[in-house]
């Protein structure tokens, strides 16, 4: 399920990439095989909630979903997010993606993000920042 999942969302991303508008076609293929979690990572994406740090001059890339009730790392590559909704869902198995992946790559594919550009010296402050938000949601169990 998990590699149908990905498969599904990379293929529909491939599309978007050149033509940067979701079809009727590819959301329906999207909400077929994700459900509720396209439904709320498409919200991620229409309120532009999905943020890319770029640092200069190293040149880092930081990805940013705001849920709900935090702000989320999201590690696209690796296919990380530091939600409850990943530990919970995806590592179990349960699911292939968290929606703060999908959002991230939906917003990514469609140039729909909102680009943030910061000074490396601000790099450590704002991760740490990050990490601090990420400890508390684990505490509290929230996830958004």
């Amino acid at each position: 399920m998990a590699t149908e999942e990905r498969r599904i969302l990379e293929a529909v991303c491939d599309e978007l990439s050149s033509s940067r508008e979701l079809t009727q076609a590819q959301w329906d293929r999207l909400r077929s095989a994700l459900g509720d979690r396209f439904a709320k990572a498409w919200q991620l994406v229409e309120q532009r909630r999905v943020k890319r740090y770029a640092f200069e001059p190293s040149g880092r890339v930081v990805w940013i979903a705001v849920g709900r009730g935090s702000e989320y790392q999201v590690l696209p590559t690796s296919g990380y997010c530091d939600c409850n909704d990943f530990y919970f869902r995806v590592v179990d198995g349960e699911a292939g993606l968290c929606y703060h992946l999908l959002g991230q790559r939906l917003a990514e594919a469609l140039d729909a993000y909102d680009g943030v550009k910061e000074s490396d010296e601000f790099y450590n402050e704002l991760m740490a920042e990050w990490r601090h938000l990420s400890s508390e949601q684990a505490e509290d169990g929230t996830d958004g």
